[in-house]
Order: structure tokens, then sequence, then C-alpha cells
């Protein structure tokens, strides 16, 4: 067999046809964003074009998938543009160049214009045409960026499949971000002017780092053999934002033993201050090497770093603020606003797997939607979120319905009590690896910074650390003051917690105070502190028996008699709500004023009392109030909402009370004949309404059937008189 010899004229001719098939490719690529028409028959990429020649926009996203459906492109320039992603950019720049139209309306001219126009005034004077850096790079006359989007269909690869035949290569990668550095300037044309000859010179920058220059390279410098110094201009040269974050694996997708591997994502222009820390995201992009620099590079030899160049993201899970209802989800929020029971359907739709717990659904339902933050004249502020503690035995789903609340909220953390230090719940001081300055890394509660932050286990958590978390449920601020750095960083989210009674599960025979086993100052700061004790019930503890053995066959929850709503359906629903900032009116101020008494009178005359009840107590009677109306999507709070706010207090000891009433030996006809009693003797009237009847015993857990039922029984004895049309309630006796 003979040898092939290396010949440079092969060579040549190889590289030409190359360059022949680029040239080609760009002709498909210029055509293309032509003549493609979307699906209303509309020029999407001129249209675009357009507005950036308008200065509207700055960036163009080509669409794979509209390469795809374009009819005059083949499957094989598809595929070079994904294999060879980072050249067709160039490729596609290069055509809109050619494509850009005139601006249609009147702009003013900024630095870059003008200087644009300068330059295009002396460019026939100036340049020599000998070095091709005294060339204008057409990088520099660009005032957009492109971007290629890799297409929405299809799995995104998890890190660990990323392998060294991707590089190159428009990949699509999930994962949560850990980490993001400020905003910086990246050169990407830097200019110099010439001290001897007046010259501009260019300098194309491709990577991070580059060697300035520092000897004019223009012929007549050469000739005069006048080595002209150099001077940068910052000014005219051309930066791009750039910005650096850490993508991290979701716990989902890690093999089991291993731990979460990382990737280095470079975002550029107006892709930056897209993500922060704790979202997790879909980003598409070009999977790149890139060589060590400095130290590093001396130790690393050959070996080189990867990154992903992005270009295109993707939220999983939009903010509250970022929710921009289309058509037809306006029209499904609107018909769910208008549905009476909607309150209960979206309570129920939360974690219809879990038996039971309603009230703590519809509590829980209240904590993501919030209610407004007041801030004063004086610059003081009352906080709007809610935070609500499940204190309860074991097996009662709780940690369930932490899990749950967390995956629907757009912005939540799960941590538990003994995983959890006091630094790694607000923030820690730590070196950064890249400047080896002190910097703060946020912990749980400053990620979950508007959003709501899950502690499990919160009883286990060291007395030490539960400290960190008094600031940050009032005031909503982390202050720190450790290594030089004295600073306060915001913390508005809404605390989730889940706990055991002291001694592992509720012991009856003492006090609330002493199984609840957490501190005044702590309990005070929860709006809701809800008590849920696990009894032997036969019918109840049956029902709740088939409902699990359902989900276990079936994988879903029995029907509610209502197709639950999903997650995304919760959250666009919550967002809306959340844009209401409801007040409340005058009238109902004397009622809740009273109310909020009538509470310190029933827990200062008690031996053992169930809650503690300060003036905190009545600003989340407020916030839950507020919060009902939002759901309602009312400018101001009913009365309803007042009563449904006391409702839910008294519900959440309610099981304390069902068994107080089991000790003194009171069955509910009695009782509720009792609280009647009691009612109509501290209003020193014969009368009672049954609207009002029915609203004090609903707040005690009774049902209107009860109520019935004890009118209709003691009306028999001649206690008192029934109206026949409105159910109202004379007492006979004196």
């Amino acid at each position: 067999m003979g040898t092939l010899a290396f010949s440079p004229r092969i060579a040549a001719e190889t590289v030409g046809a190359m360059d022949v098939n680029f040239s080609q490719d760009k002709d498909l690529a210029s055509d293309f964003l032509q003549n493609f028409v979307d699906a209303n028959g509309e020029a999407k990429y001129m249209s675009i074009l357009q507005d950036v020649a308008n200065r509207k926009i700055k960036a163009i996203q080509i669409d794979i998938e509209d390469l795809f459906d374009y009819k005059d492109l083949d499957e094989e320039f598809v595929g070079r543009v994904t294999e060879n992603t980072r050249r067709y950019v160039e490729i596609f720049a290069d055509a809109i160049d050619e494509l850009i139209p005139e601006p249609t309306e009147a702009l003013q001219d900024d630095d870059h214009d003008i200087l644009m126009t300068q330059r295009a005034e002396e460019g026939n004077e100036n340049a020599d045409g000998t070095d091709p850096r005294q060339r204008m790079p057409p990088e520099i006359k660009r005032f957009y960026e492109v971007y290629i989007r890799a297409s929405a269909k299809g799995q995104p690869f998890t890190i660990r499949e990323v392998r060294a035949s991707n590089i190159g290569q428009l990949v699509k990668i999930s994962g949560i971000v850990t980490r993001c550095s400020d905003v910086k300037p990246l050169m990407k044309v830097a200019v110099y002017t010439c001290e001897e000859c007046g010259f501009e010179i260019y300098q194309e920058v491709t990577a991070r780092v580059f060697m300035p220059l520092f000897e004019c390279p223009s012929k007549r410098c050469n000739v005069n053999r006048a080595k002209g110094n150099l001077i940068l201009q910052l000014r005219a040269s051309k930066f791009l934002k750039f910005q650096e974050a850490k993508l991290q694996e979701l716990s989902e997708h890690v093999p089991k033993g291993h731990i979460p591997r990382t990737m280095t994502v470079h975002f550029r222009g107006e892709l930056t201050r897209k993500v922060s820390p704790g979202d997790v995201v879909e980003l598409s992009g070009i999977f790149l090497p890139i060589p060590y620099t400095g130290f590093r590079a001396m130790r690393a030899g050959l070996v080189a770093d990867t990154y992903l160049e992005t270009m295109s993201i993707s939220h999983f899970k939009k903010k509250y603020e970022d929710y921009e209802l289309k058509g037809d989800e306006e029209e499904q929020i609107a018909r769910l606003s208008e549905d009476g029971d909607i309150y209960n359907k979206l309570s129920r739709s939360l974690a219809p797997e879990i038996f039971g717990h309603e009230d703590i659904k519809k509590a829980l339902l209240l904590l993501l939607v919030g209610a407004p933050h007041r801030k004063l004249k004086d610059g003081m502020k009352i906080r709007g979120d809610l935070h609500i503690c499940l204190m309860g035995d074991p097996g009662v789903a709780k940690s369930q319905l932490l899990k749950h609340i967390v995956n629907v909220a757009p912005r939540g953390v799960y941590t538990t009590g003994k995983g959890s230090s006091g630094v790694g719940l607000t923030a820690a001081v730590q070196k950064d690896p890249v400047t080896n300055e002190m910097i703060l890394e946020g912990g749980a509660l400053v990620l979950a910074d508007t959003g709501i932050c899950a502690i499990d286990e919160f009883d286990k958590m060291d007395e030490s650390d539960r400290t960190a978390i008094h600031e940050v449920m009032e005031q909503q601020t982390v202050s720190i003051a450790k290594a030089g750095i004295t600073t306060s960083l915001n913390a508005r989210t809404a605390v989730l917690a889940a706990a055991n009674p002291a001694w592992g599960r509720y012991d009856l025979r003492r006090t609330p105070a002493e199984n609840i086993n957490l501190p005044p100052a702590l309990l005070s700061r929860f709006d809701l502190l809800w008590l849920i004790l696990d009894k032997a019930d036969m019918d109840n503890d049956l029902e709740m028996a088939r409902h699990v053995v359902y989900v276990h066959q079936n994988r879903e929850s029995p029907a509610l008699g209502f197709a639950p709503l999903e997650a995304s359906v919760l959250r666009a629903y919550i967002s809306a709500a959340r844009k209401l900032s409801p007040a409340v009116p005058r009238e109902l101020e004397e009622y809740i004023a009273t109310a909020y008494s009538s509470i310190r009178q029933e827990e200062a005359k008690s031996n053992s009392p169930h809650s503690y009840t300060t003036v905190r107590t009545l600003l989340s009677i407020l916030r839950i109030s507020a919060a009902l109306a939002r759901l309602r999507f009312s400018e101001s709070v009913g009365q309803s909402d007042v009563d449904e706010a006391l409702r839910l207090m008294q519900m959440s000891k309610f099981s304390l009370y069902s068994d107080d009433r089991q000790r003194s030996g009171l069955d509910a006809i009695s009782d509720i004949y009792s609280i009647l009693r009691d009612e109509a003797a501290r209003s020193n009237k014969m009368d009672v309404s049954y609207g009002q009847a029915l609203n004090r015993i609903s707040r005690m857990g009774y049902t209107e059937a009860q109520l019935k039922e004890c009118l209709e029984e003691y009306a028999a004895l001649n206690v008192w008189q029934i109206h026949p049309n409105t159910f109202d309630i004379r007492f006979i006796d004196a």
C-alpha cells in the first residue's frame, strides 16, 4: 500500500471548498431570515430585524424549530447548525448585517452612532490597507446579539450526560442555579489609537484573556521606523455584559451514592440578570472548552475546563411578578374567580393525595397568597407574609404538606432543623475562590426571599440556631456584622415550620405550654400555630385507611367531585390575586377590635390557655383577612373574611377544644347551648340572631346541622323560641 503524501494544494482546495460551503450557508441563512413566515403568515424575522433597527430590542433569537419547518432548508443544514453552533451564530450575524433595514422611527444619536459616523468619514483617509487590524471588524458595528435557541421538544440533558462528544454542539441542560457572579463588562473589540500616526487599530478579543498591543502595526510607522505607542480607547472599544453562574444537577438526576455535579455557565449581553441563586432553569447553549489561565494553567497542564455558552433561558417556575397571563389563562382565572366555592376548590387542590386536613390546607393556601406589605410614611414596615407552624403527632403528613407547598410555590426552599445551622439559614461569610475576597453567601432564608422557606423538624433545632429566625420572622431582614462586613440582607420570606410536641407525642395530661415547648417570643411570631392530634376514631380511621389504600393502588387521589387544579393554574391564580392590595373598611374596625379583646378575655379567664395572644395576633387576623379578600379578587376586606380568619385561629386548636369538651362531659348539643347562653349573657339581650349564632359556633368547630339539632331539641323543652322564617332565637326564661 502506498502512503498519501500531504499536499499544500489539496489542503488549500479543501479549505476553499469549506469557504464555498460557508458562503452557501450564509446565503441559505439570509434566504431563511427574509422568507420565513410564522403561523399567522407574517415575516417573523424581518419584523424582529425592523425592531432591532428601531432600537426597540437588542436580542435576535433564531429557533431551531423554525429552521426545521422552513421548506427550502435541508436537514443537513440544520444538523450543521446544531453541530457547529458557534460558527453559525457568526454566519447568521453576517447575514443580518446585510439584511438589517433602515429605521422607520426617528432615533437619538448615542455615543456608538457618533463614533461610527466619525469612523465612516475618516476610514478612507486613515486605512492604508496593509494591516487587517486597521480594518473595522464587523463586530464593532453591531448593536444587536444573535442567539440560536434549541428546540423546546425533547428532554433536556442532565449535567452527567453532556460528554466530550457534545463539544461545540447546541445542548439543552436542566439544573438549579447555586451561584451567580456580578455582571461585569467583557471586552469584545479593543480599539487603540497610535500617538505617532493617529491611526485607529482594532483587536478582536475571542477569549477570556488577551495580550494588548503595544506597537503600532501601520505602514506609516513601519516606513518611518517609529514604534508608535498605542493607547487603549475605552470609550471607543466594544464591551458586552458578562455574568458567570454555577449550575448544579437536580437531586432527582443524581445516581445513588453520588454527589451532585456542577457546571460553569456563561451569560452574555441580554441574557444577564435573568437568573438568581435557587432558580430551577432549563438552559440551551454551546458546550465549549476553555483553557485554564495563570497558575492553574501550570498545574493543569493539557487539561482544559468546560463551560456552557448560554443561548436561551427558560424557568421551570416563574416568579409571581413575571406571570403574563395569556388570553385563555385569563378566561380560566376569570371563570374560577366567579365560582362561589373557589376557596374550597383551591385548598382541596393542594396535595389531594393527603386525606383530610381541610382547614390546614386552607391556611397553607393563604400562606401562598399572603397579604400586602404595608409601608408607613415614616419608613416603618409591617410585614404581609404569613408564618405557620404545624405541630402534631408523628404520621399526620406534616412533612408531605411542606414538600408539596415548596413544589407549588415559585420560590421555595426546604430545609430541616438538625441539618441547618444558624449561618446556613441566614448568611455565611466565605472567601471568594476567584478574587480571594471575603463575600457573603446567602443561606436558606435569604435564598427564599419573596418565597417560602419550609423548615422541618423545627423542634430539634439547637436553641442558638433558632434565634437566627426571630429577626427574619418580624423584621424580614438578616443583619450581619462579621469579618469586617456589616450589612443587612432582605429575607422577605414566609416561614412554614413543622414540629413534634416536646415528648414526641402530645401529652394530654400536661398543659399546652409544656407540650409546645417553644419560647413565647417565637410562638407569638407565628400567625397560626396548628396543633394536630392523632386520635383513635373508628369512622375517621376507616375512611382514612380506605383513602390511603386507594392512593397506593391507583397512584392518584380518589374523586373530589371536581377536577383538582394543576400547580401551574394555582400559581397563575395566586399571581393574579397577589396584585390586589385590599384595605380594611372603617365599619369593620370596631368588629375586629371587639373580637380581639374577647379572645384576650377568654385567655385571661382560662387556667391553662391554649394560645399565647399578643398584639401580633391582631395583626395576624388582619393579614389572614386580607389574604382571603385577595382570593375573592376584592379591594376591601369583608366581615366574612374576618369571621373566617377568626374561625381558622379557633380551628387551629380544635383538637384541644374537642378534648376539653370530652373531659368536661359535654356533648356537642349541650356545648352549643352553653355557647349561645354565654353569648346572650355577654350582650345582655334575650335575642340571638341565627347568623350570629352560626358564626359563633362555627368558630368553635361545630356545623350548621348540629346547631339546627340543638335549636329543635331546646325549643321542644321550651327553653327558647325560634322564629319560623329567620330561625332567630329568643330565650324564654330570664
